[in-house]
């Protein structure tokens, strides 16, 4: 269980996650939607311990990240990509990942089975398409056998065969029991995977509930997106409307 409770995150006066709360449940794929700029991957980097909350609280399991011993195997995150040195190989990114958190070695080797990557494990990630520089990044977060997933835009960039694997790859985590709470701008790739919403926009709440909830009476996610969020993205498009962007 991921708890977010009043969270607030302030840079000087002005508030960049405003008294944010809500939840993702086990077992299934919470989609946390918002434009570029709404604070998602702010209130990500405070749920992993990487950056510190003015007030409120992020709890994985009841406890904050940084009192979790050995954390991957509690949680598996993924932020701005897989994060790996490009000269190094698939198998010796995943294993310095591994020793970090005392993961027995085994279990390189399981997850890049499940990740598709096995004929890869020797290839140096410089020459990663990016489809599978996200799935490496998804392999290590898998490393510990962890419970909670935190993927922030993994389908970012891929082509449709990418975001295909992904999503099945997600709701196989997800039927598995574990909790998995993804982020993106996309809406098109939340709709058939998310069973719950929850999407900010200028740090804010805007709304959170199943899927089916959010989107109410408008044909697509997509559309109810931007009906609660119009106004609210992190640029403007007025100037650029009444005769270029300045």
């Amino acid at each position: 269980m991921i708890e977010i409770r009043s969270l607030t995150k302030k840079h000087g006066p002005r508030a960049v996650v405003d008294d944010v709360s809500f939840e993702a449940a086990p077992g299934r794929v919470t989609g946390f939607l918002g434009p570029n700029g709404a604070g998602k991957s702010s209130t990500l980097r405070i749920l992993l311990g990487l950056d510190r909350a003015t007030s409120g609280t992020a709890l994985i399991d009841g406890r904050a990240y940084h009192d979790i011993d050995r954390p991957l195997w509690t949680v598996g995150s993924m932020l701005d990509g897989p994060g790996a040195a490009p000269g190094r190989t698939a198998r010796a990114h995943l294993t310095w990942v591994a020793q970090s958190n005392g993961i027995p070695a085994r279990r390189i080797e399981e997850v890049l089975a499940m990740t598709g990557l096995g004929d890869a494990a020797r290839s140096r990630i410089r020459g990663f398409s990016l489809g599978m520089g996200q799935r490496l990044g998804i392999a290590a977060a898998l490393l510990g056998d962890p419970r909670v997933l935190v993927l922030d835009e993994p389908t970012n960039g891929l082509d449709p065969d990418g975001i295909r694997w992904t999503r099945r790859f997600l709701r196989s985590l997800a039927e598995d029991g574990r909790t998995v709470l993804v982020s993106s701008h996309l809406m098109t790739e939340m709709e058939g995977i998310a069973d719950d919403i929850v999407v900010i926009a200028r740090g804010q709440i805007l709304a959170s509930g199943t899927a089916a909830e959010v989107r109410g009476e408008h044909p697509s996610l997509e559309d109810a997106f931007f009906a609660l969020t119009e106004g609210r993205g992190q640029y403007s498009s007025g100037p650029a409307e009444q005769g270029g962007a300045r």
